[in-house]
Protein backbone atom coordinates (compact mmCIF):
# COMPACT_ATOMS: atom_id res chain seq x y z
CA UNK A 1 0.00 0.00 0.00
CA UNK A 2 2.83 2.38 -0.93
CA UNK A 3 4.53 2.16 2.47
CA UNK A 4 7.95 1.43 0.99
CA UNK A 5 9.61 4.67 2.07
CA UNK A 6 13.05 5.04 3.57
CA UNK A 7 11.77 5.65 7.10
CA UNK A 8 15.21 6.35 8.52
CA UNK A 9 15.42 9.23 6.06
CA UNK A 10 11.88 10.29 6.99
CA UNK A 11 12.95 10.46 10.63
CA UNK A 12 16.00 12.60 9.82
CA UNK A 13 13.87 14.99 7.76
CA UNK A 14 11.24 15.32 10.47
CA UNK A 15 13.85 16.02 13.15
CA UNK A 16 15.42 18.73 10.97
CA UNK A 17 11.96 20.15 10.21
CA UNK A 18 11.06 20.39 13.90
CA UNK A 19 14.39 22.10 14.66
CA UNK A 20 13.88 24.62 11.87
CA UNK A 21 10.26 25.44 12.73
CA UNK A 22 10.99 25.94 16.42
CA UNK A 23 14.09 28.08 15.92
CA UNK A 24 12.42 30.12 13.15
CA UNK A 25 9.69 30.94 15.66
CA UNK A 26 12.34 32.28 18.03
CA UNK A 27 11.71 29.45 20.49
CA UNK A 28 14.06 27.08 22.26
CA UNK A 29 12.33 23.71 22.49
CA UNK A 30 9.26 21.52 22.30
CA UNK A 31 6.37 20.57 24.58
CA UNK A 32 4.42 17.39 23.81
CA UNK A 33 1.37 15.86 25.44
CA UNK A 34 1.99 12.19 26.25
CA UNK A 35 -1.09 9.98 26.10
CA UNK A 36 0.65 6.61 26.21
CA UNK A 37 -0.26 6.06 22.55
CA UNK A 38 1.87 5.60 19.44
CA UNK A 39 1.43 9.07 17.91
CA UNK A 40 2.52 10.94 21.03
CA UNK A 41 5.35 8.45 21.58
CA UNK A 42 6.74 9.00 18.07
CA UNK A 43 6.31 12.77 18.31
CA UNK A 44 8.10 12.93 21.65
CA UNK A 45 10.98 10.76 20.41
CA UNK A 46 11.41 12.99 17.36
CA UNK A 47 11.36 16.13 19.52
CA UNK A 48 13.93 14.61 21.86
CA UNK A 49 16.26 14.12 18.89
CA UNK A 50 15.63 17.68 17.73
CA UNK A 51 16.04 19.23 21.20
CA UNK A 52 17.87 16.78 23.48
CA UNK A 53 17.99 19.27 26.36
CA UNK A 54 14.71 21.10 25.86
CA UNK A 55 11.89 18.66 25.21
CA UNK A 56 9.14 18.33 27.80
CA UNK A 57 6.58 15.53 27.80
CA UNK A 58 3.42 16.29 29.80
CA UNK A 59 1.32 13.38 31.04
CA UNK A 60 -2.21 14.59 31.78
CA UNK A 61 -4.51 11.93 33.22
CA UNK A 62 -8.17 12.89 33.45
CA UNK A 63 -10.13 9.86 34.62
CA UNK A 64 -7.88 7.97 32.23
CA UNK A 65 -6.94 4.31 31.88
CA UNK A 66 -4.09 3.77 34.34
CA UNK A 67 -2.18 1.74 31.74
CA UNK A 68 -1.88 4.83 29.53
CA UNK A 69 0.05 6.68 32.23
CA UNK A 70 2.29 3.64 32.78
CA UNK A 71 3.05 3.46 29.05
CA UNK A 72 3.79 7.19 28.92
CA UNK A 73 6.18 6.87 31.87
CA UNK A 74 7.89 3.90 30.24
CA UNK A 75 8.45 6.02 27.14
CA UNK A 76 10.00 8.96 29.02
CA UNK A 77 12.28 6.58 30.89
CA UNK A 78 13.43 4.82 27.72
CA UNK A 79 14.20 8.05 25.85
CA UNK A 80 15.25 10.10 28.90
CA UNK A 81 12.63 12.77 28.22
CA UNK A 82 11.98 15.40 30.88
CA UNK A 83 8.37 15.04 31.99
CA UNK A 84 5.65 16.31 34.26
CA UNK A 85 2.43 14.65 35.41
CA UNK A 86 -0.55 17.00 35.74
CA UNK A 87 -3.73 15.26 36.90
CA UNK A 88 -6.65 17.19 35.44
CA UNK A 89 -9.43 15.13 37.03
CA UNK A 90 -10.36 17.70 39.69
CA UNK A 91 -10.15 20.56 37.19
CA UNK A 92 -12.45 18.62 34.87
CA UNK A 93 -14.94 18.07 37.72
CA UNK A 94 -14.94 21.74 38.66
CA UNK A 95 -15.53 22.91 35.11
CA UNK A 96 -18.29 20.35 34.60
CA UNK A 97 -19.91 21.58 37.82
CA UNK A 98 -19.64 25.19 36.67
CA UNK A 99 -21.39 24.52 33.33
CA UNK A 100 -23.87 22.08 34.89
CA UNK A 101 -22.84 19.36 32.44
CA UNK A 102 -24.44 15.90 32.49
CA UNK A 103 -21.83 13.19 31.99
CA UNK A 104 -24.19 10.73 30.33
CA UNK A 105 -26.65 12.96 28.52
CA UNK A 106 -24.04 15.18 26.86
CA UNK A 107 -21.33 12.58 26.25
CA UNK A 108 -19.33 14.23 23.43
CA UNK A 109 -19.66 17.78 24.75
CA UNK A 110 -18.35 16.57 28.11
CA UNK A 111 -15.63 14.32 26.66
CA UNK A 112 -14.19 17.18 24.58
CA UNK A 113 -13.50 19.16 27.75
CA UNK A 114 -10.59 16.80 28.45
CA UNK A 115 -8.46 17.56 25.36
CA UNK A 116 -9.20 21.27 25.72
CA UNK A 117 -7.91 21.25 29.30
CA UNK A 118 -4.83 19.41 28.06
CA UNK A 119 -4.28 22.03 25.35
CA UNK A 120 -4.40 24.82 27.97
CA UNK A 121 -1.91 22.94 30.13
CA UNK A 122 0.51 22.40 27.23
CA UNK A 123 0.46 26.08 26.29
CA UNK A 124 1.16 27.04 29.89
CA UNK A 125 4.36 25.01 29.86
CA UNK A 126 5.27 26.10 26.33
CA UNK A 127 4.98 29.77 27.32
CA UNK A 128 7.03 29.16 30.45
CA UNK A 129 9.79 27.41 28.53
CA UNK A 130 9.83 29.52 25.35
CA UNK A 131 8.78 26.43 23.42
CA UNK A 132 6.25 25.40 20.79
CA UNK A 133 3.46 22.89 21.37
CA UNK A 134 4.17 19.99 19.03
CA UNK A 135 1.03 18.06 18.16
CA UNK A 136 0.53 14.37 17.55
CA UNK A 137 -2.10 14.47 14.78
CA UNK A 138 -1.36 12.18 11.82
CA UNK A 139 -2.57 12.37 8.22
CA UNK A 140 -5.33 9.81 8.78
CA UNK A 141 -6.83 11.78 11.67
CA UNK A 142 -6.55 15.06 9.78
CA UNK A 143 -8.29 13.55 6.74
CA UNK A 144 -11.48 12.77 8.65
CA UNK A 145 -11.18 15.46 11.32
CA UNK A 146 -10.69 12.91 14.08
CA UNK A 147 -9.52 15.35 16.73
CA UNK A 148 -11.03 17.92 19.06
CA UNK A 149 -11.10 21.46 17.73
CA UNK A 150 -8.99 23.67 20.03
CA UNK A 151 -8.12 20.50 21.95
CA UNK A 152 -5.59 18.08 20.50
CA UNK A 153 -6.02 20.17 17.33
CA UNK A 154 -4.78 23.26 19.20
CA UNK A 155 -1.07 23.02 18.41
CA UNK A 156 1.81 24.87 16.76
CA UNK A 157 3.34 22.06 14.70
CA UNK A 158 2.10 18.71 13.32
CA UNK A 159 5.19 16.75 12.26
CA UNK A 160 3.16 13.57 11.62
CA UNK A 161 0.63 15.41 9.47
CA UNK A 162 1.80 13.81 6.22
CA UNK A 163 2.11 10.26 7.58
CA UNK A 164 -0.89 7.92 7.67
CA UNK A 165 -1.32 5.74 10.75
CA UNK A 166 0.38 2.71 9.19
CA UNK A 167 3.38 4.89 8.32
CA UNK A 168 3.54 6.19 11.88
CA UNK A 169 3.85 2.55 12.98
CA UNK A 170 6.78 2.06 10.61
CA UNK A 171 8.50 5.14 12.07
CA UNK A 172 7.77 3.86 15.59
CA UNK A 173 9.53 0.58 14.82
CA UNK A 174 12.63 2.42 13.55
CA UNK A 175 12.66 4.59 16.66
CA UNK A 176 12.33 1.47 18.84
CA UNK A 177 9.18 2.65 20.58
CA UNK A 178 8.11 0.00 23.15
CA UNK A 179 6.14 -2.78 21.43
CA UNK A 180 3.13 -2.54 23.75
CA UNK A 181 2.67 1.10 22.69
CA UNK A 182 2.91 0.23 18.98
CA UNK A 183 0.38 -2.60 19.18
CA UNK A 184 -2.20 -1.15 21.61
CA UNK A 185 -5.58 -0.14 20.19
CA UNK A 186 -5.51 3.57 19.27
CA UNK A 187 -7.71 5.64 21.59
CA UNK A 188 -8.32 9.32 22.26
CA UNK A 189 -9.03 8.39 25.89
CA UNK A 190 -12.32 10.27 25.91
CA UNK A 191 -14.21 7.62 27.93
CA UNK A 192 -13.76 4.07 29.22
CA UNK A 193 -12.95 1.50 26.53
CA UNK A 194 -13.19 4.12 23.78
CA UNK A 195 -11.20 3.33 20.61
CA UNK A 196 -10.64 5.36 17.46
CA UNK A 197 -11.72 2.63 15.06
CA UNK A 198 -14.95 1.79 16.90
CA UNK A 199 -15.90 5.46 17.00
CA UNK A 200 -15.12 6.08 13.32
CA UNK A 201 -16.73 2.85 12.18
CA UNK A 202 -13.75 1.84 10.02
CA UNK A 203 -10.22 0.57 10.60
CA UNK A 204 -7.09 2.62 10.10
CA UNK A 205 -6.02 0.11 7.48
CA UNK A 206 -9.18 0.82 5.47
CA UNK A 207 -8.81 4.57 5.96
CA UNK A 208 -5.12 4.59 5.02
CA UNK A 209 -5.71 2.51 1.90
CA UNK A 210 -8.35 4.99 0.75
CA UNK A 211 -6.05 7.96 1.43
CA UNK A 212 -3.04 6.42 -0.34
CA UNK A 213 -4.72 4.65 -3.27
CA UNK A 214 -8.25 6.05 -3.60
CA UNK A 215 -9.55 2.49 -3.29
CA UNK A 216 -12.24 1.61 -0.75
CA UNK A 217 -15.49 -0.26 -0.32
CA UNK A 218 -18.64 1.85 -0.77
CA UNK A 219 -19.13 1.81 3.01
CA UNK A 220 -15.62 3.07 3.78
CA UNK A 221 -15.80 5.70 1.04
CA UNK A 222 -19.12 6.99 2.36
CA UNK A 223 -17.85 7.22 5.94
CA UNK A 224 -14.57 8.93 5.04
CA UNK A 225 -16.13 11.41 2.61
CA UNK A 226 -18.87 12.27 5.09
CA UNK A 227 -16.48 12.79 7.99
CA UNK A 228 -14.12 14.86 5.84
CA UNK A 229 -16.94 17.19 4.77
CA UNK A 230 -18.50 17.33 8.24
CA UNK A 231 -15.20 18.20 9.93
CA UNK A 232 -13.65 20.46 7.28
CA UNK A 233 -14.15 23.48 9.56
CA UNK A 234 -11.60 22.04 12.01
CA UNK A 235 -8.80 22.62 9.48
CA UNK A 236 -9.81 26.17 8.56
CA UNK A 237 -9.35 29.56 10.14
CA UNK A 238 -12.53 31.11 11.55
CA UNK A 239 -14.80 32.44 8.81
CA UNK A 240 -14.75 36.24 8.43
CA UNK A 241 -17.36 38.00 6.26
CA UNK A 242 -16.41 40.36 3.46
CA UNK A 243 -17.95 43.80 3.82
Amino acid sequence: MMLNKDYDQVIDKLVDWIKTKVTDAGCQGAVVGLSGGIDSAVTAALCKRAFPDNTLGVIMPCYSNSQDQKDAKKLVEKFDISSKVVDLSNTFDQLLLAVEGEKEEEKMAVANIKPRLRMTTLYYYASKRSSLVVGTDNRSELKVGYFTKFGDGGIDLAPLGNLVKLEVREVAKRLEIPEQIITKAPSAGLWDNQTDEAEMGITYEELDKYILTGEASPKVKEIVDRLEAQNAHKLQLPAIPEI
